[in-house]
């Protein structure tokens, strides 16, 4: 089996999956104050009040620390002559190899809080289906993005 690809993505990265995960643990709050007003004003059991402090506090802990440091661990990728192989996943690894002359179209995007941080993702289609590479510095993003497409048109050409 071959060794794992060598590129790891930004460690801004790893900020961007923490924001993304304080913004949602924001929304899970807003809910369990719902339900805490809820509760009071139709004097439903006091183990709500409870249950819903849990839910948050477990859901910030996997959110906004456990799970975006175990995908940043994880996601790694590398683009080579003839391939891209990407690897990730959170409890399942997955790792996918895209040969040069599947590759059809690359893009690279960036929203208002990848653009905070200088990040931007690339969207690499096939036929079949895209595979995106997140949180790359956007100068590499684009570095890449054009390696790309000068290696996808090469292999073309090969065929």
């Amino acid at each position: 089996m071959r060794a794992e690809p060598l590129n790891r993505i930004s460690e801004k990265g790893l900020k961007v999956w923490r924001l993304y995960g304080s913004i949602q643990t924001a929304v899970i709050l807003l809910l369990a104050i719902g339900a805490g007003v809820l509760t009071y004003i139709f004097d439903w059991p006091w183990w709500i009040y409870a249950i819903a402090s849990a839910v948050v506090i477990l859901f910030a802990y996997f959110f906004i620390y456990l799970f975006p440091k175990v995908r940043w661990m994880r996601w790694r990728y590398e683009v080579r002559e003839s391939e891209i192989e990407l690897q990730h996943g959170l409890f399942i690894v997955t790792r996918t190899l895209i040969p040069m002359v599947r590759v059809q179209h690359v893009d690279t995007a960036q929203g208002p809080i990848l653009r905070k941080y200088d990040l931007s993702e690339i969207t690499i289609s096939t036929a079949a289906t895209t595979h995106t590479i997140p949180a790359l510095v956007s100068e590499e993003a684009d570095n890449m993005r054009s390696r790309i497409s000068v290696l996808a048109r090469v292999a073309e050409d090969d065929v």
